[in-house]
């Protein structure tokens, strides 16, 4: 279960303190956007760890026995305040949030969550949701095969049944990273083509990722120039995914690579690098 899923679901019959990176300047633990709540009896998350985390509990923990709705503001030098040796400034924001804060709250932070479309149920796509999940992705999960998810996903995981498989493409949220691993090269190729195309329509695809060899994406190559794609249109498509040098193929050590690779292409496109 992820960070956000164990916050809405304790919230459901107690109340918590919500504490978020608002603000940063120079060195710090956290990026701005990072959360943790604070429970009587417990935390979920981090905003850094260390003197700064514990100072932010002790205050949440307060304005949770004070139990008033609302929110505040902490602007904390790390150095001079905390003789942490980041050096920079943080400013944290305390919210007290209670059962009926739940949808808003899980609107706002998931808001933060970059979408991923996964095709392909198998070993992969299975060992991949679960190396995404404590991470800040959405997943919208497809296949033709409509047996092949779990009955118990958590929140952000949708999944859908797409019948031919290329038609869910259309659908996806825009900025979505593309993975493609079906259970055919055939519809492989298939969701190929229909990305390329809403990326030539749209160009809201940032990554298309297609697990397999070189000699997969050379044939696949072949038979996307022959049906109109362009060179500069196929150097989107990232083959074989993973980070280069992870050459394990068990399923667990593909999606770490995958992970892996997903979060520096997240970073990039934050940062402007990249595609």
């Amino acid at each position: 279960m992820s960070l956000l899923a164990q916050l809405i679901d304790q919230l459901a019959h107690t109340a918590a303190v919500v504490v978020q990176v608002h603000a940063t300047r120079g060195s710090v633990p956290r990026e701005r956007g990072a959360w943790m709540a604070v429970l009587a009896d417990g935390q979920i998350g981090t905003v850094g760890g260390g003197h700064l985390e514990w100072q932010a509990c002790e205050r949440a923990r307060a304005l949770l026995r004070a139990g008033q709705a609302g929110t505040e503001q902490q602007t904390v030098v790390l150095g001079p305040s905390l003789g942490q040796c980041c050096g920079g400034e943080v400013t944290l924001r305390y919210e007290w949030v209670g059962p009926r804060d739940r949808e808003a709250l899980a609107r706002r932070l998931r808001a933060a969550h970059t979408p991923v479309a996964l095709f392909g149920g198998g070993h992969v796509g299975r060992a991949i949701v679960a190396a995404l999940l404590p991470l800040p992705f959405d997943i919208h999960w497809v296949d033709s095969r409509d047996e092949m998810f779990p009955t118990d996903l958590p929140p952000q995981v949708l999944a859908e049944h797409s019948d031919p498989v290329q038609r869910a493409v259309a659908d996806l949220r825009p900025g979505a990273r593309v993975l493609i691993m079906s259970f055919s090269h055939a519809e492989d190729l298939d969701i190929v083509a229909a990305c390329l195309l809403r990326q030539r329509e749209r160009g809201d695809l940032p990554f298309v990722g297609l697990i397999g060899s070189r000699t997969k994406w050379a044939t696949f190559r072949h038979r996307l120039e022959a049906r109109g794609f362009l060179a500069g249109e196929l150097a989107h498509v990232t083959c074989p995914i993973g980070l280069p040098g992870i050459t394990g193929k068990a399923p667990e050590v593909i999606a770490a690579s995958v992970a892996a690779q997903l979060l520096l292409h997240q970073g990039e496109t934050l940062t402007g690098v990249g595609d």
